[in-house]
């Protein structure tokens, strides 16, 4: 059974809280060691049940937030990177970026083009 610094039970009735609502982000058996501290302390259910649902709440606004993130025109200027994303990512839609790939589909088009017609340009 893995130790955890501090110690599960020195932990404060808050940061129990915060590892029982939050399932994804710690071990199992911490999560266990977390709800027996909490029941020894004779912390209420419903306590724990709504740490669980502010967790819930909060996955919930980071896929939105992912969902509703885009591309601005001064991210290709700042953050050449953008571009190669633009052109190489395949997976915005599977990742939640749902805007970003909505872009995605009508900006690698016009890249293309452009590309192209510089291409043309400069060997013409």
């Amino acid at each position: 059974m893995p130790t955890f610094n501090p110690p599960i039970e020195d932990r404060t009735t808050k940061q129990l809280l915060l590892i029982v609502g939050s399932p994804n982000e710690w071990d199992e058996s911490a999560i266990e060691k977390a709800q027996l501290e909490l029941t020894l302390r004779k912390v209420d259910e419903s306590e724990i049940k709504h740490a669980k649902h502010l967790s819930k709440q909060k996955v919930r606004l980071e896929d939105l937030k992912r969902a509703k993130e885009s591309y601005y025109f001064f991210d290709f200027i700042f953050e050449p990177s953008t571009f190669i994303e633009v052109m190489v990512s395949w997976e915005l839609r599977k990742d939640g970026y749902l805007r970003k790939a909505d872009q995605q589909q009508w900006l690698r088009p016009i890249f293309i083009f452009v590309i192209i017609m510089i291409v043309v340009i400069f060997n013409w």
